[in-house]
């Protein structure tokens, strides 16, 4: 009666390890057409694309020979040995390449070098042993060890030169267990020539656990574009802000919800002076500052947007929080945190179109800016300031050293 480490020790266990690595990195090929699907002017996805083919059809191979044994055709150990080694050549450059830094600017030189090494050691396996069937297929056949040893080597430099995505945990465990697989191979394939039931069960499920990881790691890559695409489709570059499409959405899905929402319009005093005296690096630096600002005094409580240009808006729709005050402190931190003041309007909605409430609190801003700028206006239909806001020293020396002009 045959156990189950018999089992999984013979063909049908090496013919199930062998589909399941198929399945597997055939998941990964329909994930890396998507992505060249998406990303057409990246080549690196067609590399990816038909290394993970050639994979496929090297296991599809081994499954459909895993009941005959192949020892007695030194050529076609060779040239098994020869793919698996190119493939893992290859796949690393794919992933580093997607994982490092533009700035590192991995070259392919290298891994061109590794693979003609190892096309070199095919070569000399394949001039040392004769190609033609073994006689008897009880004698071991030692043609690949040049290519086994020059394997150690080839992994032990992808592991030396790995440094730029090391932070990937998949990625780092995909390289150990590949050495192990690797050295597993070398005993069975030299020391214990299928004998030992334990080291033929590991050898044969080690690539599926060695794929899975980096399945893994190619569907983290995935999520992360997917999430990066969306993100840029709904966002401001310069200052990360909702554009303005997204936050029109925002507002529109706050006044369904709540009934009623509060629009903040800023608008930067002097902006194009800034741009013209300190340089567009200033300014953009100048943006971000004041739309951190926004992000925080709208967490919680709304959202906040690019109108376009220095004009900024923060949406107000969380009950019982006061827009005036939101609008103060907003034009407060900006005075005390940057080099430039703002001039603020607000304004109040309820039921109504949110484009309606939007002109109405850049009606607001409107008067702040003609009426001495660095101020928050109210549009009539909200109440009126309890307290007249007044400027201090500080904003009055900035005004005059930024000039009056906008």
């Amino acid at each position: 009666m045959m156990t189950t480490p018999h089992w999984l020790a013979g063909p049908g266990g090496q013919s199930f390890a062998s589909a399941s690595v198929v399945t597997i990195v055939a998941l990964m090929l329909f994930m890396a057409i998507r992505l060249h699907r998406m990303y057409k002017r990246n080549g690196i996805y067609r590399l990816l694309i038909g290394v993970l083919a050639a994979i496929c059809a090297q296991y599809g191979f081994m499954l459909s020979q895993s009941d005959r044994d192949l020892s007695g055709y030194p050529d076609v150990l060779i040239m098994q040995s020869l793919l698996s080694l190119l493939s893992f050549i290859i796949i690393n450059f794919v992933f580093m390449k997607l994982y490092t830094q533009p700035s590192s600017r991995l070259k392919g030189m290298p891994f061109l070098i590794l693979g003609a090494g190892a096309l070199i050691a095919a070569g000399a396996g394949l001039s040392i042993e004769p190609t033609a069937i073994a006689e008897s297929g009880n004698v071991p056949y030692y043609g690949t060890v040049a290519l086994d040893l020059y394997g150690l080597v080839v992994i032990s430099a992808i592991m030396l030169s790995s440094r730029g995505i090391e932070q990937r945990l998949p990625y780092s465990a995909s390289l150990i267990v590949y050495l192990i697989f690797h050295v597993v191979g070398l005993a069975e394939r030299y020391l214990f020539h299928g004998a030992v039931a334990l080291t033929t069960i590991v050898y044969n499920w080690l690539p599926a656990i060695y794929y899975t990881l980096l399945f893994v790691l190619l569907f983290e890559w995935v999520v992360e574009r997917l999430v990066t695409t969306f993100h840029s489709s709904i966002t401001d570059g310069l200052t990360s802000l909702y554009n303005r499409k997204h936050f029109q959405k925002k507002a529109d899905s706050a006044m369904r919800e709540q009934g009623q929402i509060a629009i903040i319009f800023c608008d930067i005093d002097n902006f194009k002076r800034l741009n013209d005296t300190h340089g567009h690096h200033k300014a953009d630096g100048v943006l971000k500052q004041i739309a951190e600002i926004l992000k925080e005094e709208t967490s919680g409580i709304g959202a906040a947007g690019r109108y376009g240009g220095e004009e900024l808006l923060a949406l107000i729709s969380a009950p019982g929080a006061n827009a005036e005050q939101v609008a103060e402190t907003i034009r407060s931190r900006v005075e005390k945190e940057t080099i430039v003041t703002v001039s603020v309007g607000v304004s109040a909605g309820s039921g109504c179109p949110v484009l309606d409430v939007v002109k109405q609190a850049d009606e607001a801003m409107y008067h702040s800016k003609t009426t001495g700028k660095n101020k928050v206006s109210l549009h009539p239909n909200m109440p009126k300031l309890t307290k007249p806001r007044s400027r201090s020293k500080p904003e009055s020396a900035k005004r005059k050293a930024a000039g009056d002009g906008d």
